[in-house]
């Protein structure tokens, strides 16, 4: 009867615990949907206020490059912070950041206020990124911790696919400021988290201890000899695959219509290519726990690199749509590792700081990706050699991994 009933107990035990495990999942997902979604609309912004506002490409690309900026500011300044208040409070305050500034871009008239928005905008969408990673990294069992990571890294996918649809449906018919204003609705769900969402039971045991380390310390913690590799490793990493994302995906419908489609018609190819994103996370996220997190890198980036070189060549439509899909298939599913792989590389009292830090870096790449299309585009140079050059970054994250990077598939997080 003991034996039953202690069974019983467990089972119990096992099913509150998956359910919390996927209520965590759920909550931190859907914030890192509205990341998704946010950045998604800038790229159809880009494209709709080229035609509305007259906007060069010079200027276009400074828009996406001023949304990164506040990105590798709010990276660093909220993976500090998630060391120091919490994970919990940390995510919230990014998501809140992001979502209303997004609907205060429906009411901007200027390129100057424009910029001001993408900056504070950049913030919470750079901040929530690497700490929601980190938080359901400690928050699961290492034999699914990587599986799970690259699951929340999907709902980027849904993000992007609800921009994808809000710009198809939405800004040919009733303009790009309503659509705007829908990417506001995710600040309602911010407060609801304040209630809902747990804070990461790693962090709560690291504050019941005493002499906590200073924000200085944390910092330098991460270059020291224990880290130092690790660090350049997703240093480069970071760098370079930021670099090409920003730079090929925020001037995807741009690069469409530079290529003779329309419009309505760029926004369409986007969205059949956004599609692709999810069995490109779906199938990382089945073999990141069997062949390891370095070969889920290595093998997705070359992918990656691969039909960027294709998708900048394509002349046909059937060869735009074919490599742009690869090249969300790859890419997105090389996304999901990285975040991974990013918070198993510290110990949780330096956690966040590590895993901000790096994203802090890779941001400063997004910052030069669209700035360089811009100026490459108003220049004359083409497509095709624009995207060999992010090829050529891209296989630099591959030696990168491959050389620098220690396997951390179904390991424990460093204490």
């Amino acid at each position: 009867m003991n034996i039953l009933l202690h069974a019983t107990t467990e089972r119990k035990a096992l099913v509150q615990k998956t359910v919390s495990k996927h209520k965590l999942l759920t909550i931190a997902g859907l914030g890192w949907m509205f990341d998704a979604l946010d950045v998604g609309l800038l790229s159809f912004l880009l494209a709709a206020l080229k035609q509305d506002w007259g906007l060069t490409a010079q200027q276009m690309g400074w828009i996406g490059s001023v949304n990164s900026i506040g990105m590798a500011v709010g990276a660093f300044l909220f993976g500090v912070m998630a060391d120091r208040t919490g994970r919990k409070s940390a995510f919230i305050v990014t998501l809140l950041l992001f979502s209303v500034g997004s609907g205060l871009t429906a009411l901007v008239s200027t390129l100057g206020a424009l910029l001001v928005l993408r900056f504070f905008i950049g913030m919470g969408l750079g901040g929530e990124l690497p700490v929601a990673s980190t938080l359901v990294a400690e928050s699961v069992e290492s034999h699914e911790r990587g599986r799970i990571v690259v699951l929340l890294e999907s709902f980027w996918a849904f993000g992007w696919l609800a921009a994808a649809l809000i710009a198809y449906f939405i800004i040919p018919d009733y303009g790009w400021r309503v659509a705007m204003a829908i990417s506001a609705l995710p600040a309602f769900y911010a407060i609801y988290l304040r209630w809902s969402l747990p804070d990461s039971p790693r962090f709560a045991q690291l504050q019941n201890r005493e002499n906590k380390p200073s924000i200085l310390k944390n910092i330098t913690d991460v270059w020291s000899a224990d880290y130092r590799r690790a660090t350049i490793m997703l240093w480069i990493l970071w760098f370079c695959v930021v670099f090409s994302y920003y730079g090929m995906f925020l001037w995807l419908p741009s690069v469409v219509m530079l290529k003779g489609f329309s419009l309505v018609k760029s926004f369409q190819y986007v969205l059949i290519m956004t599609l692709a994103q999810l069995p490109g996370y779906f199938t990382a996220a089945w073999l990141i726990e069997r062949y390891g997190r370095k070969f889920v890198l290595a093998t997705y980036l070359t992918g990656t690199a691969v039909s960027a070189y294709f998708f900048g060549a394509a002349e046909t439509v059937s060869q735009l749509l074919i490599f742009g899909m690869l090249l969300s298939f790859f890419n997105l599913g090389a996304w999901g590792a990285l975040y991974a792989y990013t918070p198993e590389q510290y110990p949780t009292a330096i956690r966040g700081t590590g895993a901000g830090m790096a994203a802090s870096i890779g941001r400063v790449g997004g910052i030069l990706g669209p700035l360089m299309v811009g100026y490459l585009v108003a220049s004359g140079s083409s497509i095709t050699l624009i995207f060999t050059l992010f090829c050529v970054s891209i296989m630099i994250a591959v030696g990168a991994v491959i050389i620098l990077g220690r396997e951390t598939k179904q390991t424990d997080l460093l204490e």
